[in-house]
């Protein structure tokens, strides 16, 4: 696949001789020759030249002088376009350091220095080390004849691949403000760790949550190469646990693994410090050097992550339904707010017997038991059509009686008849007009029905088809407050699906509206009474236009790399229907911005959403050629 802007990284722990240089030299280099030849960067653990656990040893200068020449034979052994990251004791200015060694073709870039020192419980540093804070400025390590920097606030710029590396040790993440953090607010994108972190009860799941979230609030991708099993098991045990993140997500992990990788996305953790600018505001003001390096571009990279077919829907079903049912609470919240401060007690809802006017029908039940409202104070309406099935009309009756309010039918049929005529349509033409008025004759109903109830409507209409444009303008696009609008339809189907796992009573409908097709039930059914009329079958698969809508929304990736990791996630679907759906998408999404852009309140439930007062501003005459070319060209 086309490398786009993954960067591939290696967190690596190596057995380790303790005080031997010299051997561990050997197992580095060996580790290095076992990496995958397109590595762009490799971590090891703190102090891996010579071992975490030396003790006194830190002060004998034979240990400290073979580690600083074992360096230099290291770097000159590197290969190509690897930047390797190393740990080992320095002298600087007669005091002892915790270093990290920044390497990259047969350079030494940079000396990161530990500046948090700890000693406390199993840990005696301060014993042999100094802090950064000792010290002098404008510190250098000679290399080469080469003035390197030498510091704690310091970061590594590849302006090939737009990575920024900032490295700190061990201690220095554990603390109230991390290196890190400042590391992040000085560029660095891609956070490394060398490490040698002991086992104890609980602490992996700490380590790995402090890794996690470290990743997520500086943005970046996050390396942690901790020290293993070989290091000294006099009083403690070190596991090798190492994790590489990605935005608070976990891309590998290991306790047993010699080497794991992960492909860091430069574009999405660029595109969140862009969007999300309060996190970037940098108001410590610490100044940094920064050291420029240029890699050779890598155009093709063999691509191994992981890719969600099914971004908005947790795999694990207990985790879906936890999360699900989460989502209907803050709905029906949103709802019950809503009615409480314009002291409302009655809605108006119609129901169709497709998912979206369920699950907004469970909503407002979910709302009216928040509020201790009677439930009868939900009107339901039921509006037959030239479309509507006898197996939709059934479920939405069986659904309206089991939960208990007040349902009414009112067909639209004489209605829309009288309407073609005034409008001089002939009902044999079953296009877009013969539709729109179906949808706008029940919206007509809904709206004067809450003047009778005096209630609001309640929308049904979901976040996919407000992308897609899958409404009819001022007909089923308007209410008076959209309880779905954040929901994605490949979501909506689970949350109501969760409601059944949960509700015995209500089990058997809701799995049946599940299972049927999604229609808008506008055009006559077919010769055995059945839908014709398929949602999909014109638009294509929505599983396909929320992963499009995902990707483009959540991180703003161009047309072309999300056709690429369409092809990942859905490897059983043909390339030429994902490229037809996503040309549908794009062209869609651009065309129908002006119903976006006067849609109705609704409450937010994730990260994605399309009101107009908030998550999406965007002109409904905007060109869509860019993004439209690009595709095509695929």
């Amino acid at each position: 696949m086309h490398r786009y802007s993954y960067y591939k990284t290696a967190a690596c722990t190596p057995e380790v001789f303790i005080g031997d240089p010299q051997a561990n030299k050997e197992e580095i280099l060996k580790c290095i020759q076992e990496l995958d030849s397109d590595t762009q960067l490799v971590v090891f653990p703190e102090l891996c030249i010579t071992g975490y656990t030396c003790q006194d040893l830190f002060y004998e200068h034979t240990l400290l002088n073979k580690a600083k020449q074992v360096l230099f034979e290291i770097v000159e052994e590197l290969p190509e376009n690897l930047v390797a990251v190393l740990g080992l004791p320095l002298e600087i200015d007669n005091k002892l350091y915790n270093c990290a060694a920044i390497c990259f073709n047969h350079d030494i870039l940079g000396i990161q220095v530990k500046t948090y020192i700890p000693s406390y419980n199993e840990f005696y540093e301060t014993r042999w080390f100094s802090s950064a804070s000792e010290l002098k400025e404008n510190t250098t390590f000679t290399y080469k004849n080469k003035k390197v920097p030498v510091s704690n606030h310091i970061v590594f710029k590849d302006t090939t691949t737009s990575a920024c590396l900032g490295i700190e040790i061990c201690e220095d993440l554990w603390v109230t403000i991390p290196v890190s953090s400042t590391h992040a607010l000085a560029g660095a994108n891609i956070l490394c760790n060398l490490s040698a972190s002991n086992e104890i009860i609980s602490k992996a799941n700490y380590r790995r949550n402090l890794v996690k979230y470290q990743s997520a609030k500086c943005y970046a991708g996050y390396i942690y190469a901790s020290a293993g099993p070989t290091e000294s098991s006099s009083d403690l045990v070190f596991s090798g646990h190492n994790l590489i993140c990605e935005n608070g997500a976990i891309l590998n992990e290991t306790k047993t693994d010699k080497i794991i990788y992960g492909q860091i996305d430069l574009d999405h953790l660029n595109h969140d410090r862009l969007h999300y600018k309060t996190s970037m505001q940098d108001l410590f003001h610490v100044n940094y050097t920064t050291v420029d390096f240029a890699s050779k571009p890598i155009h093709e990279i063999e691509f191994n992550r992981y890719i969600d077919a099914y971004p908005f829907v947790p795999n694990n079903q207990d985790e879906r339904i936890t999360r699900c049912l989460e989502i209907l609470h803050i709905q029906a919240q949103g709802l019950a707010t809503r009615l409480s401060k314009i002291h409302c007690k009655d809605v108006v809802i119609g129901i169709s017997g497709g998912l979206d006017s369920t699950l907004a029908l469970l909503v407002c039940h979910e709302a009216f038991k928040i509020n201790n409202y009677d439930s009868k104070g939900i009107h339901a309406i039921t509006m037959p059509g030239f479309g509507t099935t006898k197996r939709t009309k059934s479920n939405a009756q069986i659904l309206m009686d089991l939960l208990h309010v007040s349902s009414e039918e009112i067909s639209i049929v004489d209605g829309v008849n009288q309407h073609f005529k005034d409008i001089h349509h002939d009902p044999e033409v079953h296009n877009i007009t013969y539709e729109n008025s179906q949808a706008r004759e029940r919206t007509q109903i809904l709206m004067d029905l809450s003047n009778a109830y005096n209630a609001i409507v309640v929308g049904t209409g979901d976040l996919s088809e407000l992308a897609l444009g899958w409404c009819t303008y001022n007909g089923d696009h308007m209410s008076m407050y959209a309880v779905n609008a954040s929901v994605p339809k490949t979501l909506v189907r689970y949350i109501v699906e969760s409601v059944a796992l949960k509700d015995e009573v209500l089990h058997d409908v809701l799995m049946d509206i599940c299972d049927t097709p999604v229609s808008p039930e506008l055009l006559p059914p077919d010769k055995n009474g059945k839908i014709a009329q398929k949602t999909e079958e014109v638009l294509g698969s929505y599983d396909l236009h929320d992963f499009f809508l995902y990707q483009m929304l959540r991180h703003h990736d161009e047309p072309k790399k999300i056709y690429d990791l369409a092809c990942v996630a859905f490897k059983d679907v043909e390339k030429e229907t994902i490229k037809k759906a996503i040309i549908t998408f794009y062209n869609r999404f651009f065309t129908q911005q002006f119903k976006r852009n006067c849609m109705p309140d609704g409450v937010k439930v994730g990260s994605i959403c399309f009101s107009p007062r908030g998550d999406w501003r965007m002109p409904s005459d905007a060109s869509r050629n860019l993004w439209t070319k690009q595709v095509e060209e695929i």
